[in-house]
């Protein structure tokens, strides 16, 4: 939220492209004085004080791909042009929509299904908030955090936080959520999965600390970064 009023924090990083869900619309983006300002912007959503925002501060550009379906809340497919390669953004913010069944997880879930052959093409990443960890996987549901992991794994897709850290699912280190930013409540629902071609560019993985972030946000920022010059 009011990621106006955040933005020159996490510039501090020198980011290419920034996700950030519960964005406010863009024509509320009135940024402090002496912040940079974004070379392109694309925002999604319904509410305009809580959609996603995706930013590039470099060269990228976004355009939102044919095959979007606006009824899977809220992943998006973005075409990323412009730079020193081209490759297709899935954008996530996984809430909870009507559908009791589709909530969360239940959202990623459909996107994959949705995009399966475009997330089969080279040049893939599907960043931002999930919402969901292993922990949370439930005896006999259909639709859990594992299942998914797996159907990305079966794409050749894979976590840059868990390849970097080797870290199995549910066993992170580096809490991205504190919830009602409270410590004692700790987890990790962010992820960057990228294709097999990207991952093998991915030099660094970062969350940010507790202590650093909770004065601006209960999520800590994941930060990845691809070397992709070679």
């Amino acid at each position: 939220m009011a990621f106006r009023k955040k933005a020159k924090y996490i510039l501090e990083h020198k980011p290419d492209i920034i996700i950030v869900p519960e964005c406010e619309h863009p024509d509320k983006l009135k940024f402090d004085v002496g912040t940079p300002l974004p070379t392109d912007i694309f925002w999604y959503g319904t509410n305009r004080n809580k959609g996603i925002g995706i930013f590039s501060y470099s060269s990228y550009r976004f355009k939102l791909k044919d095959e979007h379906n606006p009824d899977i809340k809220i992943i998006l497919p973005i075409a990323v042009t412009g730079g020193e390669i081209d490759f297709t953004l899935f954008a996530v913010w996984a809430y909870n929509p009507d559908h009791y069944y589709y909530k969360y997880i239940g959202q990623v879930w459909k996107a994959i299904l949705e995009y399966e052959e475009t997330m089969k093409l080279p040049r893939v990443i599907i960043a931002g908030d999930f919402n969901s960890n292993v922990l949370w996987d439930k005896l006999g549901r259909t639709i859990s955090h594992t299942m998914l992991v797996d159907k990305l794994t079966s794409l050749n897709i894979s976590s840059t936080y868990h390849r970097f850290f080797n870290f199995e699912q549910g066993k992170e280190m580096h809490p991205t959520l504190f919830m009602y930013r409270h410590q004692n409540k700790p987890y990790h629902i962010d992820y960057c999965f990228a294709s097999a071609d990207m991952i093998e560019k991915s030099e660094n993985v970062e969350v940010g600390s507790y202590e650093t972030w909770t004065a601006h946000s209960d999520h800590k920022p994941l930060i990845v970064n691809f070397n992709i010059s070679h």
